[in-house]
């Protein structure tokens, strides 16, 4: 059974209280929803997948692979108690390269290969007077390159995303890019 998006929701605000956490899964969710049409996935899963990837990274943000505890492991639980698919609780745990869960389907390989990009595209979009209207994969590519500027965002993450996709690196950023301007408001982004 796949739950609802507004029940999704509900239960993203009862665990997250950070306001731009709550923007970045706003964002991973735009992202899978447009890849899920893309490749004609369930975009209901899609999208309730990338909602929901972090909602217990501000309770758990600490990790222990040995003991499987912390983020994402502690989330996958409360999932698969709740009644959430498999496809979405393993999804959730290969977006973590920790987490021990190989990607296998188009949904969790999309889920790794939009999640740390949707985070440095929102940051290349703040420095910009229009945010996303005009931006364009080759501006958040000159930033990838620049290791100062949203320095927490893996790059390796993103570049391993993008192969295991087999996409075009900028097709792709400019994919996400055309995915953030269809939520720019819920992002804190006036139109």
């Amino acid at each position: 059974m796949i739950p609802t998006r507004a029940r999704a929701l509900e239960f993203l605000h009862q665990w997250v209280t950070s306001e731009s956490l709550r923007r970045h899964m706003l964002a991973v969710e735009a992202a899978m929803r447009a890849y899920a049409k893309k490749y004609n996935g369930d975009i209901e899963l899609w999208g309730i997948t990338g909602l929901l990837h972090d909602f217990d990274y501000e309770k758990y943000p600490e990790y222990d692979e040995t003991n499987r505890t912390g983020h994402p492991f502690e989330g996958v639980r409360e999932l698969e108690r709740l009644g959430y698919p498999k496809e979405i609780t393993e999804a959730i745990l290969g977006h973590a390269l920790y987490g021990g869960v190989p990607r296998v389907s188009d949904m969790a390989k999309v889920l790794f290969a939009v999640d740390e990009l949707c985070g440095f595209i929102v940051a290349c979009a703040y420095m910009r007077p229009d945010k996303l209207q005009t931006l364009e994969a080759k501006s958040v590519i000159k930033k990838l390159k620049d290791k100062s500027f949203a320095a927490k965002v893996s790059r390796t993450d993103i570049d391993l995303g993008i192969q295991e996709l087999g996409v075009d690196r900028a097709k792709h950023i400019d994919f996400i890019i055309g995915a953030l301007r269809g939520v720019s408001k819920d992002l804190g982004f006036e139109n």
